[in-house]
């Protein structure tokens, strides 16, 4: 059955507001329904737009899933620039400051709205439009792993962790800090603040066991410990 929406039952809105409000509704109905089950009068009617106002902004439902890809990218890229901005580059308490980057980073860029639209896209979607999310990683990732492990490297130069490789230390601590919250994500759940806290908290501490910087053992702790033997 084909919903039918009046442009007047709405109110009027600018060009940019209703080009927004159609992508909101379009990541919305694509995450629900899948790319083949979602269709152009369901995505009109829950953006609160005629069907002809969607075909005026993005032509057809492929070039609105672009469209909505892309948006989502940019928006996820926007949030994680502006908590990496909050990276603890001099830490006073390095595994609580970690902790908390880690918090800000999961609520903010992977718990959020389109945190969780965009993941759920990429994993069912991808074999479709490989080009699309062969985009995406550059565009994403391909800009924001560089942008954490530059931070990690000045930890690094500043004596705070031992790392080789700055770019395998930004992708195991973004592997690590999320790691338990892996099966709320799969089964299209949003993790509790605790259960966000405590992966934070276990990932940073296993991220601090590999790349934590190492004390120099001294004579008086070795002869402590071999008195012990």
């Amino acid at each position: 059955m084909k919903l039918h929406v009046s442009p007047d039952t709405f109110p009027p809105r600018g060009h940019e507001a209703k080009r927004i409000s159609i992508v909101d509704a379009a990541a919305g109905v694509f995450c629900r329904e899948g790319y083949a089950g979602a269709n152009i009068d369901l995505i009109a009617a829950e953006a609160g737009v005629s069907r002809q106002t969607v075909y005026n902004h993005h032509g057809d439902k492929e070039k609105l899933f672009v469209a909505v890809v892309r948006d989502l990218t940019e928006r996820c890229n926007a949030g994680i620039f502006a908590t990496i901005a909050t990276f603890p580059d001099q830490p006073k308490d390095l595994e609580a400051d970690l902790i908390g980057f880690a918090v800000r980073l999961n609520q903010n860029c992977i718990c959020n709205r389109d945190g969780k639209f965009l993941r759920k896209l990429i994993q069912t979607e991808g074999e479709r439009y490989p080009e699309l999310f062969a985009e995406w990683l550059e565009q994403g990732p391909g800009r924001t792993w560089p942008a954490i492990a530059a931070r990690f490297a000045r930890l690094a130069y500043g004596g705070y962790l031992a790392i080789e490789d700055p770019d395998v230390a930004a992708r195991q601590f973004l592997g690590l800090v999320n790691a338990e919250l892996q099966t709320t994500f799969m089964l299209g759940g949003t993790p509790s603040e605790d259960e966000v806290l405590q992966s934070a908290t276990n990932g940073v501490r296993t991220f601090l066991r590999a790349f934590g910087k190492r004390r120099s053992v001294t004579s008086v702790e070795k002869q402590a410990a071999l008195a012990g033997t």
